[in-house]
């Protein structure tokens, strides 16, 4: 059985390995990838609006224990984690977005309605072995529930023909294109950026 549980920035320091090894494995990164993410991670949850939501395998710590509490639970194992924070012009994504606004011609008054107000939904992974349950919706809905920012934006490698579970989930749940085909400096890949109005 799975729990959804809420990470508090000491929870997200304490369970950082369990996270990161969800990323990684979610990802297909080679080991040793969670090391260069860890102090990034970390400086994330110092941001204002900073918010966490973590999957967990309840089984093993219902076992034996009788209403197992909130302790009992942000030690179980981690099957999914997903974590964003309000946007904000002094951050590297959110100029990034907003070069590639302007290299594809957009009109400043869009790109200022878009990017004034919005949450970055910054990581969402689960583990392979927990895929195809509806996890990733379940985290994102937690996560984006009552938040006050109006749109939701996040970025996601591109797929040949959208083919894999998270553009599926992204597409169900109402994102649409805001840029395609977007190369992050320092990352060979292309990637998407998706977004939504608030709320979900």
């Amino acid at each position: 059985m799975t729990t959804l549980i809420d990470l508090s920035p000491s929870d997200m320091a304490h369970r950082l390995s369990d996270a990161l090894a969800v990323y990684v494995d979610a990802m297909r990164y080679p080991r040793g990838t969670e090391d260069q993410r860890a102090s990034m991670w970390l400086e994330h949850t110092r941001r204002r609006g900073w918010k966490a939501v973590a999957a967990i395998d309840d089984s093993a710590a219902l076992d034996g224990n009788d209403g197992a509490g909130t302790g009992a639970l942000t030690a179980a194992p981690m099957v999914g984690v997903a974590y964003g924070y309000c946007g904000a012009p002094d951050q590297w994504w959110q100029q990034q977005v907003v070069a590639g606004l302007r290299r594809n011609g957009a009109d400043q008054a869009d790109i200022a309605n878009l990017m004034t107000s919005y949450f970055e939904l910054t990581e969402l992974h689960i583990h392979p072995r927990a895929q195809g349950r509806g996890l990733g919706e379940a985290l994102i809905r937690r996560l984006l529930d009552n938040r006050g920012e109006q749109h939701v934006l996040l970025s996601t490698p591109e797929i040949n023909g959208e083919a894999n579970r998270a553009w599926r989930l992204y597409r169900r749940l109402g994102f649409t294109d805001v840029i395609r085909s977007y190369y992050f400096a320092g990352d060979p890949r292309a990637f998407a950026i998706l977004g939504r109005s608030l709320p979900l």
